[in-house]
């Protein structure tokens, strides 16, 4: 029996390889990768917990900005780990559900902050063009059920990809160079038609990660055509300064996950490992920039985590 027929009847671990031709820095690439993931891992954690403690912050953007925090820790968390392993321990194996799981993962939570991302830029809508039916159109429990319908849409479109995905036939060669389970490096291995597979993720991928970037930018195209009719220059600039922090975040998002996409559709266009590490970056650096871009720009929840900080200092002092 040949070991493609070996491989489909008995599905075996991937290796993960890291970054290809730079295998010899593995140790110093893991640096900026790991200092990241602390930063993410702490100011989306403060954010959480800011906008949960404080009852003032208990509003639709706020949940919002809660719901960005939280993706973002399931999102860093589902990959790091495993690339620093790959970095620190050469820990390569990955099993074979492990792979797909973590695929599950990326591809869904990307997608859930895309939605929230367009949540987000409703609820900037709402504030600046009807700010009178602001409160009436816009509820905390309406703001968590728009999360939920985010991970539920996407859920419902990986799960028959990831179907179609676990039941291909793979080669012999198990090796992905990659530090993750990147979706078209795995697929590559498959010894199979990929054409149905291919059209089903192009198509679901434009349709919701599309349909949601025409939205957002509607969206802002009408704020700020409302904004350029307010009266005076001071309350135009009031009005972009409260959605400054959000368009950065979708810069960060968009551009970033353009990029990665292109270099991994064209592979011609650059080195391997100019791919993977742009990939990675892509995995790793918006969770990091979220929290400071909203802690930064937004006074409140800045006020947020410097109480949050005081409370948990205030115990410690006393005890001192």
């Amino acid at each position: 029996m040949s070991a493609s027929n070996q491989s489909s009847t008995s599905p075996l671990p991937f290796l993960l390889m890291g970054v290809p031709d730079l295998e010899v820095f593995h140790v110093w690439i893991s640096i900026p990768f790991c200092v990241t993931y602390i930063m993410a891992l702490l100011g989306n954690s403060l954010v959480l917990l800011a906008v949960g403690l404080d009852r003032s912050l208990h509003e639709p953007m706020y949940c919002f900005i809660a719901m960005l925090a939280l993706i973002d820790l399931i999102f860093s968390t589902a990959v790091v780990p495993k690339m620093l392993g790959v970095f620190w321990l050469d820990s390569k194996e990955i099993g074979f559900e492990a792979c797909f799981i973590q695929m599950f993962f990326i591809h869904t939570f990307t997608a859930v902050e895309s939605g929230v991302l367009l949540a987000m830029s409703l609820d900037r809508y709402v504030a600046i063009c009807h700010p009178l039916r602001y409160s009436t159109i816009l509820t905390s429990p309406r703001a968590i059920q728009a999360g939920l319908l985010s991970l539920a849409r996407r859920v419902a479109v990986m799960t028959p990809l990831m179907w179609l995905l676990t039941r291909l036939p793979y080669c012999s060669s198990r090796v992905i160079p990659h530090c993750y389970c990147e979706h078209m490096a795995v697929v590559g291995l498959a010894c199979a038609d990929m054409a149905p597979s291919h059209r089903y993720s192009l198509g679901t991928a434009t349709l919701l990660v599309g349909t949601d970037s025409a939205f957002i930018a509607f969206s802002y195209c009408t704020i700020l055509r409302a904004v350029l009719r307010l009266p005076s220059h001071g309350a135009r600039l009031k009005a972009l300064g409260t959605c400054g922090s959000h368009v950065l975040v979708i810069l960060v998002f968009y551009i970033g996950g353009l990029l990665s996409m292109y270099l991994q559709m064209f592979t011609h266009s650059s080195a391997p490992h100019v791919q993977v590490l742009v990939a990675d970056s892509y995995l790793t650096v918006p969770p990091m920039l979220n929290p400071l871009i909203y802690g930064i720009k937004v006074k409140q929840i800045q006020a947020g985590i410097r109480k949050l900080l005081g409370q948990l200092a205030g115990p410690r002092s006393s005890q001192a």
